[in-house]
């Protein structure tokens, strides 16, 4: 029995035909592009290294007048730490461990793709893109910017960062620009570094805020627009998971964003300056500053390498379920702690029941763990593995067909149906030597 081409492996053997090979440098031309690597991560290292004295210096101040160096207290700050008995040299150090731990993630998988795929084109400069980002992103180099003598060189180096990661987006992962008029878009990201150098006062480097929302806002839009039209039109199987491990770095981080930034509207007293403001500040400079901004470097460095690629599907699906499922829970667990304090209180006239209440709220998150977990699992897995649902269910069908029929003939169909819905082959046949065929009518 032989079936056509399937839909799906027509599109898979279009897409590899469409997708090209990556663009590698030779010669004068590579040494030129190594050098400059080289050169450019040597000063911005060194900048980074020499300005930590002045940067710490500045954390152990007081900011009265803004703008001020990030991780810099305020003065209510500054009371509110000494009020919980904490020393500030404890707070310096915090910080700045932050800061080095990120910087040092995103130059070490940046140095790990310079010395693996340096030949290469795209990863060439996606690894550029990551040592500078991470190397002038902590608050260092904002202390930079003011040396008398590397001043002008921090600043220059410090806008070179952020263009150069928006144009990763726009190349990864094979370094070629898709669509083409998005190189474009590059040259003006990649022309702010030089304004910036040559004209420091002028409208183009500091535009009115309006203009600078708005070009941020667009920049980051064609982005993400760049990266799926690529995986729709362009993009390969392999390079289609390269995306979906980018997308599992991005998304991991704007999520943390919005579970840190969510709160403030809905509790003003986090943002004013205070011992709860600087509880919160701390702890979102830890899980959103610095955690999850990690998952950016290593996203890219396992998509580029391609180490343990196609378990992404897997970490995605898990991070899915577990996500929303721990996100049910607290909801449950703080709106049944609520409704039992209330019954509690109307029944028994008391104020509060606070142990019982939570008792009874703990009991009830505990048995509907599994059954929620297994019901927003069902609901992922229809929604977004919708042919990896429907595969297990056809599977699970034929195993139970399998241990009641009894007929060599209609099995034979069924497995067919069954190999050409699950794996969705170009040709579907079965072959059965006369002998084991013989046996099995035998048998019936």
């Amino acid at each position: 029995m032989k079936e056509g081409e399937s839909r799906q492996h027509q599109e898979a053997t279009a897409l590899s035909a469409r997708t090209p090979t990556p663009t590698t440098l030779s010669g004068r031309l590579l040494l030129l592009a190594r050098a400059t690597w080289i050169t450019l991560v040597t000063m911005t290292g060194g900048i980074f290294v020499a300005s930590i004295p002045a940067y710490l210096s500045k954390l152990r101040t007081v900011c009265h007048e803004k703008p001020c160096v990030s991780g810099q207290l305020l003065p209510e700050n500054m009371r509110a730490l000494q009020n919980i008995g904490l020393s500030i040299d404890l707070y310096v150090a915090y910080v700045l461990a932050l800061d080095v731990l990120v910087a040092l993630g995103f130059c070490a998988i940046g140095a790990v793709l310079f010395w693996r795929r340096s030949r290469e084109q795209g990863p060439l400069f996606i690894s550029l893109a990551l040592v500078l980002f991470g190397l002038t992103w902590p608050g260092t180099f904002e202390s930079a910017q003011r040396h008398p003598v590397w001043g002008d060189l921090a600043s220059f180096l410090i806008s070179l960062g952020l263009p150069a990661l928006v144009v990763t987006l726009f190349v990864f992962p094979d370094g070629r620009f898709v669509p083409r008029w998005t190189r474009w878009v590059a040259v003006f990201a990649a022309a702010q570094p030089l304004l910036h150098l040559f004209f420091p006062h002028s409208p183009l480097v500091q535009p009115p805020q309006p203009v600078s929302v708005v070009v941020f806002v667009g920049l980051w839009a064609l982005c993400l627009f760049a990266q799926v039209y690529r995986y729709r039109r362009v993009s390969g199987r392999v390079q289609r998971q390269q995306t979906k491990w980018l997308v599992f770095g991005v998304g991991a981080l704007v999520a943390a964003f919005i579970a840190f930034s969510v709160p403030l509207a809905f509790f003003p007293r986090l943002g004013q300056p205070g011992a709860l403001s600087l509880y919160y500040d701390l702890a979102s400079r830890t899980v959103v500053g610095s955690l999850a901004f990690l998952l950016i470097p290593f996203s890219i460095g396992v998509a580029i390498l391609r180490y343990r690629l196609y378990e992404i599907d897997l970490i995605i699906n898990r991070t899915l379920v577990y996500v929303s499922l721990t996100v049910t829970l607290a909801l449950l667990y703080f709106g049944s702690v609520s409704a039992t304090q209330a019954i509690f209180r109307s029944l028994t006239g008391q104020q509060e029941q606070p142990q019982l209440a939570i008792v009874v709220s703990t009991l009830l998150i505990a048995a509907l763990f599994n059954p929620l977990r297994y019901r927003i699992q069902s609901f992922i897995d229809r929604s977004f593995y919708r042919r990896k649902y429907d595969a297990q269910k056809t599977l699970e069908a034929f195993s139970t067909k399998l241990r009641e029929e009894t007929d060599l003939e209609a099995l034979n169909e069924d497995l067919v149906g069954v190999v050409r819905e699950t794996m969705q082959p170009a040709h579907v046949s079965l072959w059965l030597r006369p002998e084991a065929a013989s046996k099995g009518r035998q048998t019936t």
